[in-house]
């Protein structure tokens, strides 16, 4: 997808270009349109075409039927309510950036030996590591 065809954020087309980019199958690529439109169709008996997911994830169709959206939410394990909530869409997206740092062994290695410390410790270590970041040119993290 060019620059020119990147949806505006916050509409369903952001929203589900995020998922195909976040979630993928332990180890796999990104999902593709095919991809997703035969797992629906096979798994959930929900007719849908990849022509119509790229329409979807481009922006040139924005009002699929509830059907469709369910059928979505299922197959990337959220709540169909992701598509048009915006308090459910960022609570999903924490949680998917949550797990998708989880599975870096580094970030993870540093989750477990950071378990049990103290608030003033957590704090200290959460200013060094947003510290490392600016010296790496990395915006620092929101907590």
């Amino acid at each position: 997808m060019t620059e020119r065809e990147k949806p505006e954020p916050h509409t369903l087309a952001a929203r589900l270009e995020y998922l195909f980019r976040s979630i993928r199958a332990s180890g796999q690529r990104e999902y593709s349109n095919e991809d997703v439109a035969e797992a629906i169709t096979r798994d959930q008996g929900v007719t849908i075409s990849a022509s119509y997911l790229w329409y979807l994830r481009t922006g040139q169709r924005d009002n699929p039927t509830l059907k469709h959206l369910t059928a979505l939410a299922t197959f990337f394990g959220v709540p169909a309510a992701y598509f048009f909530d915006d308090a459910v869409r960022e609570q999903v997206e924490g949680e998917i950036a949550l797990v998708t740092a989880l599975k870096d062994n580094g970030v993870r290695e540093v989750a477990m030996r950071a378990a049990g410390l103290s608030d003033r410790s957590l704090d200290t270590i959460t200013e060094i590591i947003n510290r490392v970041r600016e010296l790496e040119g990395l915006p620092p993290k929101e907590s």
